[in-house]
């Protein structure tokens, strides 16, 4: 879980493959070449007007956006918490049959982390909601090519490499791996108003993670541990001068301290017929 922006898309559609998919989104070149195959609604989770027309005759809404910092229009719980519960508002009035919400696991009122709070209020809204729900909660989710894989690798450039975190624990999960869980579930799988624990066979602390990262990228620096102080000044300051642009929040570091696991291992993803696989031989460094 990855922490993800709020112009990541929120798509809505129809549970049949060939049936158009519609995805809202701030900027469509983001979506790459995909977007050629999908219908394209303008918009932002800071514009709930934009809601109306992207679920215009939709009768499944799929919500995968969030903000993990605070962002020129809007904060974290504005983006993540406040704007789920808008659009749930404006998928019962645009009569939409079901909604799937990425969650998170760790999502909780009295999480540490401000990210895992707001997603707590958005879990909330969708199942108190009068529409047909689904939760998807995944733990950590990674990509080969990620924007944290992306900096992880230039700052391993150095020769050591400041770190936050370590103590926690992850099972992380492929986000190839969580699409198809959610496109199982827009099928028809995993039954009603459920939620589902989303979780790859291996448990990390963050500290592994990052080795198994660095291993993957070819790259070997000495990894030195910052106090939390310290680390808090240094990105909060970071933040000051340069906003939203910066590289690392403290926001999105402190969820690198708060463990996402489930008891149920990869059951949930398996029960909708996915085998998430292991980190390790996705990222090449098995």
């Amino acid at each position: 879980m990855p922490p993800a922006s709020s112009d990541l898309p929120c798509c809505a559609g129809s549970t049949a493959a060939r049936i158009p998919v519609r995805c809202l989104v701030r900027d469509p070149k983001r979506l790459g070449s995909e977007r050629v195959r999908v219908q394209i609604a303008l918009g932002d989770l800071a514009d709930p007007q934009s809601f109306r027309n992207a679920l215009r005759g939709v009768d499944t809404v799929v919500h995968l956006a969030a903000a993990a910092r605070d962002q020129s229009v809007g904060s974290i719980e504005e983006l993540t918490g406040i704007a789920t519960w808008r659009m749930v508002q404006a998928a019962e009035k645009a009569g939409a049959q079901h909604f799937v919400y990425a969650g998170a696991l760790g999502a909780s009122a009295h999480s540490r982390a401000r990210f895992l709070r707001a997603k707590a209020l958005a879990e909330e809204a969708v199942a108190e909601s009068s529409l047909r729900h689904t939760i998807l909660a995944p733990s950590l989710v990674y990509s080969p090519h990620d924007r944290q894989m992306t900096l992880l690798s230039r700052a391993a450039l150095l020769p050591i490499l400041p770190v936050a975190g370590g103590t926690a624990r992850f099972q992380p999960i492929w986000a190839d791996d969580v699409a198809d869980c959610a496109f199982a579930v827009v099928q028809g799988l995993g039954g009603e108003n459920g939620r589902h624990e989303l979780a790859g066979p291996d448990t990390f602390s963050h500290d592994e993670i990052v080795r198994l990262k660095l291993r993957a990228a070819g790259r070997s620096p000495a990894l030195v541990h910052l106090p939390d102080m310290i680390t808090s000044r240094i990105l909060r300051l970071g933040e000051t001068l340069a906003g939203s642009r910066t590289l690392t929040t403290w926001d999105e570091v402190e969820l690198t301290e708060v463990s996402m696991t489930t008891p149920h291992g990869t059951a949930h993803a398996e029960a909708l017929g996915v085998v998430p696989r292991r980190m390790p031989a996705v990222l090449g460094a098995a």
